[in-house]
C-alpha cells in the first residue's frame, strides 16, 4: 500500500491499482479526489468535506463511491443515487479493495459553547493505517501500524497529541491536520512529539508519499 499526503487532513491510499481518498476538504488540492475509486469522509467540517472536490472525484469516475456519516451523506445522496453510503461506529465494509472499520462517534470538544458534531475514524486493512478525523479516538482492541496524527487544530494542544500517540502506540505516526501550523513552529512540535511520543514520528510534504505495511 502507498500513502500520498495531500494538504491538511487529506490522504490518498493506493493498492492493487485502486485508490482510496480520505477527507478532501477545502484546504486540499482541487483535484484531491480525482482518480479515486472510493472516498471516505470523517465529518462535515469544511476542512474535511468540500462538496466541490467530492463532485469532481465522483464525476471523473462514474464507478466511484463515498462512505461517510449521515450529516454528509444527506448532502450528496440525491446527486449520486446509490453511490453514497452512510456508516457509523462499529460498521465494517470494503471500499475499492480496502477493508475498513469505523471507530468513534463525536468530534473533539472545540469549546463548551460549540455543539459537537458526529465524527468517525477509519481503520484500514486491519490496522495498517488509522485516520481519526477530528478526534483523538483509540480504536479499541486494534493494533495500529501507521497513525495519521492530527497534530494541530483549534481543538487540541501538543500535550494531548503526545498522550494520544502514547495511547495508540503505533509503529509510526505521520502528521495530518497541519495546514494551520506555521513553518517556524514545526521544529518545536517535531521535537516534542519525537522525544515524548514513544514512536517513529514524521511528516510529509503535500504531494509526497511513503510505503505502508
Amino acid at each position: 500500500m502507498e500513502l500520498t499526503k495531500k494538504t491538511h487532513a487529506c490522504v490518498r491510499l493506493e493498492k492493487d491499482g485502486r485508490a482510496l481518498v480520505i477527507d478532501p476538504g477545502v484546504f486540499s488540492e482541487a483535484d484531491a479526489a480525482v482518480g479515486a475509486d472510493a472516498i471516505l469522509v470523517t465529518h462535515e467540517h469544511m476542512d474535511h468535506f468540500n462538496e466541490e472536490r467530492l463532485r469532481a472525484g465522483m464525476e471523473a469516475n462514474p464507478a466511484a463511491e463515498i462512505w461517510t456519516l449521515a450529516s454528509v451523506a444527506e448532502q450528496l445522496s440525491a446527486a449520486f443515487p446509490g453511490r453514497v453510503h452512510t456508516v457509523g461506529e462499529g460498521d465494517t465494509f470494503t471500499a475499492a479493495g480496502f477493508e475498513v472499520e469505523v471507530h468513534g462517534q463525536l468530534h473533539a470538544v472545540i469549546h463548551p459553547d460549540i455543539p459537537r458534531v458526529t465524527n468517525v475514524g477509519y481503520l484500514i486493512d486491519g490496522g495498517a493505517v488509522f485516520h481519526p478525523g477530528d478526534a483523538l479516538t483509540v480504536p479499541a482492541g486494534r493494533t495500529v501500524d501507521t497513525l495519521l496524527l492530527p497534530v494541530h487544530a483549534p481543538w487540541n494542544k501538543v500535550a494531548e497529541v503526545i498522550d494520544y500517540v502514547r495511547e495508540v502506540a503505533p509503529r509510526r505516526a505521520i502528521d495530518i491536520h497541519d495546514s494551520l501550523l506555521q513553518d517556524h513552529a514545526r521544529p518545536i512540535y517535531d521535537s516534542m512529539i519525537d522525544k515524548l511520543g514513544g514512536t517513529d514520528h514524521g511528516r510529509l510534504a503535500p504531494g509526497t508519499g511513503t510505503a505502508l505495511g
